[in-house]
């Protein structure tokens, strides 16, 4: 970076920063934000996944299930380890928070946050059953797969590193839900499949926020965000109806 250059400048012309050191207040702010939100969501979509665990139909989706559950757990502790750089207590952090804790079915927060933590408003809502928890993991996972491929481009490189490893697990992740849904889909359960989609449908497209947002301007600025929520949550639309259509369900 040029003396003469301000880290703003610098990072609206596609500069990177690589260490705590070098990151100015705003910036930091939103960078923990940003990873915060990841982690909590992750730490919080793990803990409702492990509730149902026991509800898998056979051994092998019970194995499929206690494995998404270990592995969200180790992608927030790859983002927990850059938060710890800078002098977040990790050893607190993992029980700080009740991330088992849900809203009542029925509740309607749209995106805002429970108040609980930094989770995305989509992981307040409760499960309902092995079928519910698969309809809500793919759609789940065909909006962080369009969220991830946003973060794997920010400007903090470790963390896009971080992003960059993370994504083909949670992609895996969401294949095991479209596999799983086929097979519900194959049992004559097209009803109560369609019923957890039109539930989640709404409420994972509000995990993408508010189409005029002026942070997401000012993450565009930093270096932090590249595409605007409208266009993302287009993508994800896009992907996540396809998806559907294969197994023989409609969006919500």
């Amino acid at each position: 970076m040029s003396d003469e250059m301000s880290i703003e400048d610098y990072l609206a012309a596609g500069g990177v920063l690589t260490s705590p050191g070098n990151v100015p207040p705003r910036y930091r702010a939103e960078l923990m934000r940003m990873m915060t939100t990841f982690v909590d969501s992750e730490l919080a979509g793990a803990a409702g996944f492990a509730d149902i665990i026991n509800e898998g139909p056979g051994i092998k989706e019970r194995i499929a299930a206690a494995k998404i559950v270990l592995e969200k757990t180790d992608n927030a502790d790859k983002v927990l380890r850059l938060m710890a750089e800078f002098g977040v207590d990790t050893a607190r952090y993992a029980n700080h928070h009740p991330w088992t804790a849900r809203l009542d079915r029925d509740a309607d927060i749209g995106a805002t946050r429970s108040g609980h933590d930094m989770r995305l408003a989509v992981f307040n809502y409760p499960l309902q059953g092995w079928a519910d928890a698969v309809a809500m993991n793919l759609l789940m996972g065909q909006a962080v797969a369009v969220q991830l491929a946003e973060f794997a481009h920010v400007s903090y490189s470790p963390l896009a590193d971080a992003f960059r490893a993370i994504a083909p697990i949670e992609n895996r992740h969401t294949e095991l839900a479209e596999e799983g849904l086929m097979r519900l889909m194959e049992e004559g359960r097209s009803d109560e499949l369609q019923a957890s989609v039109d539930y989640w449908w709404p409420r994972v497209a509000a995990s993408f926020g508010a189409t005029d947002s002026q942070n997401a301007e000012r993450l565009q600025k930093f270096g932090l965000r590249r595409t605007g929520n409208a266009a993302l949550r287009t993508q994800w639309e896009t992907a996540a109806t396809a998806a559907l259509k294969r197994i023989g369900l409609a969006a919500g």
